[in-house]
């Protein structure tokens, strides 16, 4: 069985399944050279674990993770589970930050939020297959006194720039962007909310 790199299978399952569903997570991920260190399917590494008390059992070839009441097993890979898929949407016409959000939301289904570091990567790799700007355009806004995602996710990661988190941004800086990096992992960072950028859907 194939593992689909899913974006909010923990922010989403977590909470909604109650049966096994697959986890973005494995153990023998293709071009590792140590084969006992468990990977996300995009190739990040888990800094943070959510085991059952006994797992993983590290039996023979149980080297995929899936949730089970809202933590994780390991499983073998013929283990025949829900998933639920995602694919980012890289839009290289350049929109103002409102008006990406009412095109992701009138196209897709929103702007996007960035919830891992796997999610991270897997968005710049997907970057790198377009010609967009330098920034683009994700689902971060500076509203009530914080910033939040406008779909609902939680804010649990963070990738702000060396500048760090604006806590009180000017009028017109509270809109975030996602600068490409050409696949590595990268930062965000407040932009002019009227600044043409290309943006991400999802």
């Amino acid at each position: 069985m194939q593992i689909i790199s899913v974006k909010y299978l923990i922010a989403l399952t977590l909470w909604v399944f109650t049966v096994f569903v697959w986890t973005l997570l494995l153990l023998s991920f293709s071009g590792t050279s140590n084969k006992n260190k468990w990977l996300w399917s995009g190739g990040g590494q888990v800094t943070e674990l959510c085991w059952i008390q006994d797992q993983p059992e590290k039996r023979p070839n149980e080297d995929y993770g899936l949730f089970d009441n809202k933590k994780w097993r390991d499983a073998h890979a013929d283990h025949i589970n829900p998933v639920f898929c995602y694919s980012t949407v890289v839009v290289e016409e350049e929109k103002t930050w409102e008006e990406a959000l009412e095109y992701c939301r009138e196209h897709h289904d929103d702007l996007a939020s960035v919830a891992s570091e796997t999610e991270m990567l897997l968005i710049q790799k997907e970057l790198n297959k377009y010609h967009t700007t330098k920034h683009v355009w994700i689902g971060l806004r500076f509203l009530s006194k914080d910033w939040i995602w406008v779909d609902g996710q939680e804010m649990d990661y963070e990738a702000w720039d060396e500048g760090g988190k604006p806590l009180c941004p000017q009028a017109k800086m509270k809109c975030a962007a996602l600068q490409k990096t050409g696949g590595r992992l990268s930062s965000w960072r407040a932009h002019d909310c009227e600044k043409r950028l290309s943006f991400i859907c999802y």
